[in-house]
């Protein structure tokens, strides 16, 4: 990326890195701020493939998936790379259109993908599948040598993940649990949810504990308010049914006027 950039002006090149920091630094916790720091880059250097490819990924990680895939259809034609196939076969499914994502798991650039390339064509494979109503052709799609290996690849959790999900959809509930097991096993860095979904299986319930006791303390405030606003009211009572009745003053009578005639 860094030689990319070299062939901007400088005090451009560093503005554009800026912005692609703040996307890789966003993109999980905050895609959309990831997505506006990308257009800045986009509107930068639309002639860097980085660029391109980075702006991609912000769409994709805010479901714009047409323009995902405009931008990594640009990275492609400009680097040359197939590593962009499977990432672009996803978001055909995004645009709800499985069953192009599934042609392109059938095209030669599948074979020029590193394993780490094919193992994700062949989940975006087995997700098409499943978007389509083909939950037994989804199983069958994971089947292969990487599900069976014991090693443990970075890829390896989401395809025992994904290949456990598959066979819950077709009603193998047992099989299910142990590939969730596995998956959990192979989860080192949290990329799953494995976890959840064994106790789920097994009908445990977990109960958020902050969030119990925000609700009791809601409760608890409530009812304290409530007791001091009735205090409050009896008070009021009490010292009105206390306070004497002030009589009204009595004016004087006035005296008698004089009798002229008797002066």
């Amino acid at each position: 990326m860094r030689q990319e950039l070299m062939s901007l002006p400088k005090g451009l090149a560093e503005e554009v890195a800026r912005n692609l920091v703040m996307v890789a630094n966003l993109l999980d916790e905050d895609p959309e701020q990831a997505y506006a720091y990308s257009r800045i880059a986009l509107r930068l250097a639309s002639r860097v493939a980085a660029v391109r490819e980075a702006a991609g990924f912000a769409s994709y990680a805010t479901a714009k998936y047409s323009e995902a895939l405009a931008e990594f259809r640009a990275a492609r034609r400009m680097t040359g790379s197939v590593e962009l196939w499977p990432v672009m076969a996803d978001c055909e499914r995004g645009m709800g259109r499985p069953e192009r994502a599934l042609a392109m798991a059938g095209e030669p650039e599948v074979n020029k993908l590193d394993k780490a390339g094919q193992v994700e064509m062949r989940l975006v494979a087995a997700g098409a599948r499943k978007d389509m109503g083909q939950a037994d052709a989804a199983v069958v799609t994971l089947q292969s040598p990487e599900l069976a290996s014991n090693s443990v690849q970075p890829w390896t959790a989401r395809l025992r993940y994904a290949y456990a999900d598959a066979l819950l959809d077709v009603g193998r509930e047992t099989e299910a649990r142990e590939w969730f097991a596995k998956a959990l096993e192979a989860d080192q860095g949290g990329q799953t949810d494995a976890s959840d979904r064994l106790a789920e299986l097994d009908g445990v319930e977990f109960t958020d504990a902050l969030v119990e006791s925000d609700d009791e303390a809601a409760e608890e405030t409530a009812t304290v308010e409530t007791a001091v606003e009735e205090a409050e009211v009896q008070a009021e009572v009490t010292e009105s049914a206390e306070k004497p009745v002030e009589k009204p003053a009595v004016e004087p009578a006035e005296a008698p006027k004089a009798d002229d005639d008797k002066s």
